[in-house]
């Protein structure tokens, strides 16, 4: 059975925090989902805790991969291979959305017929304790916006599966970043409803424990991904670093 729109979580250990991700979708108002969550071979009790809810709604399913990825690229990839909605969103196996979520992004897309659209969040720490503490996104994102800084949340979008053709995510850092930019390198553009949707669980982990990770990531997307020549791209890593460190302030 389809249904009208398909959510794609990936999942590698998460036992302790997937059980509060499936939850969120549960409740939405909108009803008409499909909920695919595909483990990256996980080593803890994540399975076990998914069939918890596998048993009690069959609107929740799950899928393996056949080895350890250790990225979200495969288990995504194999979510939009198996998805029969118009529609696919993406939400890890730590985040957590707003009841309304969904509601509020199908009527947002279809009275205006767009293809993809995306929210403000908001941050909670580890133990899921909300603290107002809200990231604003651009309203608009363009191919030529989003080389600047990726505005596009995965916990908050939505996009059609026309949109996504045979789009799919490279195993790459950032790689989030780099499929958002080739869905919109086709001439889509993607529109921000303006308003939280979803809650980010921040890692225990420092927040800037990584980011050389995210800069290599975000270069390696712009020059050998997008293939943007050297200037633009040294000009595009100055106002990545800068809107980066202004959202770390939030």
């Amino acid at each position: 059975m389809s249904a009208y729109i398909s959510i794609i979580t990936p999942c590698y250990n998460a036992g302790k925090t997937i059980a509060m991700t499936i939850e969120s979708v549960m409740a939405q108002t909108f009803s008409d989902w499909e909920m695919l969550i595909v483990d990256d071979c996980s080593t803890d009790d994540s399975a076990k805790v998914i069939k918890e809810f596998t048993d009690k709604d069959c609107r929740i399913k799950y899928f393996r991969t056949p080895k350890a990825s250790g990225s979200p690229a495969m288990p995504r990839n194999i979510g939009i291979e198996n998805a029969s909605g118009k529609y696919i969103a993406f939400l890890d196996a730590d985040d957590v959305w707003i009841k309304d979520k969904l509601t509020k992004e199908i009527d947002f897309a279809e009275r205006n017929n767009y293809h993809l659209v995306y929210s403000y969040y908001e941050k909670m720490d580890w133990n899921g304790k909300r603290n107002n503490r809200v990231v604003k996104t651009a309203p608009v994102s363009t191919y030529r916006s989003l080389l600047k800084s990726n505005s596009i949340p995965c916990l908050t979008s939505m996009v059609s599966r026309e949109a996504i053709g045979d789009t799919r995510f490279k195993h790459i850092l950032q790689e989030d970043f780099c499929f958002w930019l080739d869905i919109l390198k086709k001439g889509y553009t993607a529109y921000n409803i303006c308003e939280p949707t979803a809650l980010y669980r921040e890692a225990k982990m420092s927040r800037s424990s990584n980011k050389i990770d995210m800069f290599k990531g975000y270069w390696g997307v712009i020059r050998k991904q997008q293939h943007i020549s050297l200037i633009p791209c040294c000009y595009y890593m100055v106002t990545y670093s800068v809107l980066g460190f202004l959202k770390y302030l939030k």
